[in-house]
């Protein structure tokens, strides 16, 4: 899994897997999903994440697992 943010483009993108991404969704403003050939998710972009909060941080993403 990789985690890619992209200041400039203020996005970021979540990489479940490396296989080839065969199409994408729009499924909400600014939230694409990548699918592969068997039609799974592999690939979440989030735009415009300065405007979904005003209090993000991209310099101190934080990963928590249960």
């Amino acid at each position: 899994m990789k985690l890619h943010v992209d200041k400039e483009a203020d996005a970021l993108y979540l990489r479940l897997d490396e296989s080839a991404i065969v199409e994408s969704e729009e499924v909400a403003p600014g939230v694409v999903l990548d699918y592969n050939e068997s039609d799974e998710v592999i690939g979440i972009e989030l735009l415009y994440l300065s405007k979904r909060s005003s209090e993000l941080n991209l310099s101190a993403l934080q990963f928590e697992t249960t």
